[in-house]
C-alpha cells in the first residue's frame, strides 16, 4: 500500500522560506511523476509544481513559478518542495500527490483527477 506523508509546514513570516517533505513509502518514487498541491479555506485544491518519472523536469503554476522548486531526494525516497519569497496568499494546507502513471505529462500533471495517491496535507501560514 503506498503511503505519501507531507512535513515541513509551519508559520513564516512574509519573504521567508520554508521546505515541505513528501516521504513515500510502499513505492519508490524513482520512475514515476509526483505533484505538489495546495487548498485554502473556502476554496479548491490548486495546483503547485509537478516533477515528472525521471526527475529531470519540473512544471510550476504561474502564481509560484520562480519562487518554488520541486526536487527528488531518491535515496530518502522523498520529494521536496522548496518555497521562498512566501506571500500571504500562499497560506494554504499543502498535499503531494502520486500516480501509477510513470509517463504522466506536465499537462496531466495539473489536475487532482490525474493522481491515485496523497498525503494528509500539511499547514503553511504566511504572515503579513
Amino acid at each position: 500500500q503506498v503511503q505519501l506523508v507531507e512535513s515541513g509546514g509551519g508559520l513564516v513570516q512574509a519573504g521567508g522560506s520554508l521546505r515541505l517533505s513528501c516521504a513515500a513509502s510502499g513505492r519508490t518514487f524513482s520512475g514515476y511523476p509526483t505533484g505538489w498541491f495546495r487548498q485554502a479555506p473556502g476554496k479548491e485544491r490548486e495546483f503547485v509544481g509537478y516533477i515528472n518519472w525521471s526527475g529531470g523536469s519540473t512544471y510550476y503554476a504561474d502564481s509560484v513559478k520562480g519562487r518554488f522548486t520541486i526536487s527528488r531526494d531518491y535515496a530518502r525516497n522523498t520529494v521536496y518542495l522548496q518555497m521562498n519569497n512566501l506571500k500571504p496568499e500562499d497560506t494554504a494546507v499543502y498535499y503531494c500527490a502520486g500516480t501509477n502513471q510513470p509517463y504522466l505529462n506536465y499537462a496531466l500533471g495539473t489536475a487532482t483527477a490525474s493522481y491515485e495517491y496523497w498525503g494528509q496535507g500539511t499547514q503553511v501560514t504566511v504572515s503579513s
